[in-house]
């Protein structure tokens, strides 16, 4: 991946270049910056901002580094130059993988990162630096989707964007690496290590590029914002960050039992690792380390991703050594742990519509003209589709935001913010709803964060080029960065919201004009549950389907709930079972649950 460096010289007119000039391409190009991992070159970016991309930040996991803890590099000495391929861990193919074609995609080397920044470094100093943790359920994405150029230039931060293993690769275990009990040694958060060690990275090198090493927020989305709650949790991350966005996340993790699940011991956990090995038609007694990382990466990817996946997987181990045997929702109310750093957490108002506005259970598909042109998608049961939207959307709202707050208060956290996303002000046209049917849905407010729009076509029409979309991108921008610089999210006109309380879980609505305040509308999860009960548009097996989902797809599941609600209400659907019926007679008559276009 490297070549030596030809040292040359370097012009000293880069040092002259005012703040608000434009970058040009040869300015760029001569700001070069020497890191730990080698010298890279910055690229011009919009709004005189620039981009540093394809930075190693440790050896490639491959080999003997396969299930191993990462290593730093030491090679100042090497030229990085960019990669001609997009650079991302083995994953399935995917929206977030960014449209590559291939069923399997990445590369075990891909512990890369980019920095997009405000200006060169010869010409910036001591600015706050954010760290990016993309999302995919852990198990898919990469830092190649995201461009946060509009962000540094228009708050003036560092913002460094990473890649980290992924599913089996990230989150492993098995006897053959952790021993009979596995717990020697315990290590299996190995996606989670590669996080701590761009943070080290971060840490050793952002200096050089403008940034204050002590002022340091990780933030993240979806799964990131998982992985932010594990990062507040770890001992390992300690001083690596000074302050946590977590949008959309959660607090599961599984001990190790679970995560390898021995002949399926666990019945509510999918590809353990008993379960991987079985797949990969391996001897359980006989298979050591070595031949477990001779397997080919796209040989164990389709052992993992081919298997039926209808609970939780395996991603965040209780290894006891980057997070507590107890598990991160323990290890947030710990006092002996607690980073006692300001945490921000929020959702979207519409969390679930990103995969309920695809699926024919709830959307009805049709080609009105031809099908040269686009479909035309319509909700079957509005009313069906508005409540299941809400009510999941809430209880997400309480596994991402006020469980982990109320442990955190626990814990001795008393800097906590919470908000909520709201906007949904997407151009309706014949053929789609999308106000109706997507609304403030699950990641549609990181292009926000941005500025600018993700996930190819679809992205341009959740962030259109409004008023209301400019507003929105103001007021975005202006909380990250606000939190970023000083630990207190503030709106565009310096407004600062009140502290998060458990005793009254007020929010931020983050939204245009009037809609934009202070909300307390928090029901608690026997609130959620009682209005299902009540509710009638849904019939009985959807009201349990829903009830189901509330109690296990968000955060620490609770199935014992489920079997007790309304005296045993629910006791004859069994719903894997019923929503496995539901896909099969799907995918019978249209080939696919989701509509893909």
């Amino acid at each position: 991946m490297f070549e030596s460096l030809t040292r040359g010289s370097l012009g000293a007119m880069i040092l002259l270049v005012c703040w608000s000039c434009t970058v040009t391409e040869q300015a760029a190009m001569e700001g070069s910056v020497v890191t730990s991992s080698g010298r890279v070159k910055p690229e011009a970016g919009p709004e005189a901002s620039v981009k540093y991309r394809d930075v190693p930040f440790a050896q490639p996991p491959v080999g003997e580094g396969r299930w191993s803890a990462p290593v730093s590099f030491d090679t100042p000495e090497h030229e990085i130059a960019p990669l001609q391929e997009p650079v991302m861990c083995p994953q399935p193919q995917s929206m977030t993988s960014g449209g590559a074609e291939g069923d399997y995609l990445g590369d075990e080397d891909c512990l890369y990162l980019d920095i997009y920044a405000p200006g060169p470094a010869s010409i910036i100093s001591d600015l706050p630096v954010m760290v990016w943790i993309h999302g995919g359920s852990n198990v898919s994405g990469y830092k190649g989707t995201y461009d946060f150029s509009r962000l540094a230039a228009r708050q003036k931060v560092i913002v460094v964007v990473i890649n980290y293993r992924l599913g089996p690769f990230g989150w492993f275990v098995h006897p053959a690496l952790n021993g009979a009990n596995l717990a020697s040694p315990a290590l299996a958060n190995f996606g989670t290590l590669d996080m701590i060690e761009a943070l080290r990275w971060t840490q050793s090198n952002i200096e050089r590029f403008g940034g204050n090493p002590d002022n340091v927020t990780v933030f993240g989305e979806s799964a990131g914002g998982r992985n932010v709650f594990s990062l507040l949790a770890s001992p390992l991350a300690e001083g690596l960050f000074h302050r946590a966005i977590a949008q959309s996340g959660h607090v599961r993790s599984v001990t190790p039992a679970q995560a390898y699940n021995a002949e399926r011991r666990f019945l509510r956990v999918d590809r353990g690792g008993w379960e991987v090995t079985q797949a990969l038609e391996l001897d359980q007694a006989t298979v050591d380390a070595a031949a477990l990382r001779a397997v080919s990466m796209e040989r164990l990817l389709r052992a993992y991703f081919e298997l039926e996946e209808d609970h939780i997987q395996p991603a965040i181990v209780n290894d006891g050594i980057v997070i507590p045997e107890a598990g991160v929702l323990a290890a947030l109310a710990d006092t002996d742990l607690a980073k006692q750093v300001p945490v921000m957490a929020g959702t979207t108002r519409d969390e679930i519509t990103l995969w309920l506005g695809l699926s024919r259970y709830f959307v009805d598909v049709s080609y009105p003209f031809t099908k040269a042109l686009p479909a035309k998608l319509r909700i079957k049961n509005p009313p069906l589709y508005r409540f299941w939207v809400e009510m999941r959307s809430r209880g997400w709202k309480l596994g991402a935001v006020d469980n982990p707050f109320a442990a955190m208060e626990t814990g001795g956290y008393s800097e906590l913010y919470a908000y909520r996303y709201d906007w949904d002000e997407q151009p309706d046209n014949y053929f789609v709803r999308f106000s109706e049917l997507l609304g403030a849905s699950h990641a549609s407010e990181i292009a926000f964060v941005m500025g600018a729009p993700m996930y190819g076509t679809i992205g341009n029409f959740m962030y259109p080029d409004s008023d209301s979309a400019r507003e929105m991108t103001d007021t975005m921008m202006a909380v990250w960065g606000s939190f970023a610089r000083d630990g207190v999210p503030q709106l565009p006109d310096g407004t600062a919201w009140p502290r998060y309380s458990a005793e009254e879980p007020a929010f931020m609505k983050l939204d245009v004009g009037d809609a934009l305040g202070m909300s307390d509308d928090v029901p608690d999860l026997a609130a959620l549950l009682d209005r299902v009960a009540k509710t009638e548009v849904l019939n009985e097996v959807q009201q349990c389907l829903l009830v189901w989902e509330l109690l296990t797809a968000v955060g620490i599941p609770n199935y014992e709930a489920y079997g007790q609600w309304q005296d045993a209400r629910c006791a004859a659907v069994d719903p894997p079972a019923e929503k496995r019926r539901v896909r099969e007679a799907i995918e019978a008559e249209h080939g696919s649950v989701y509509f893909s276009g």
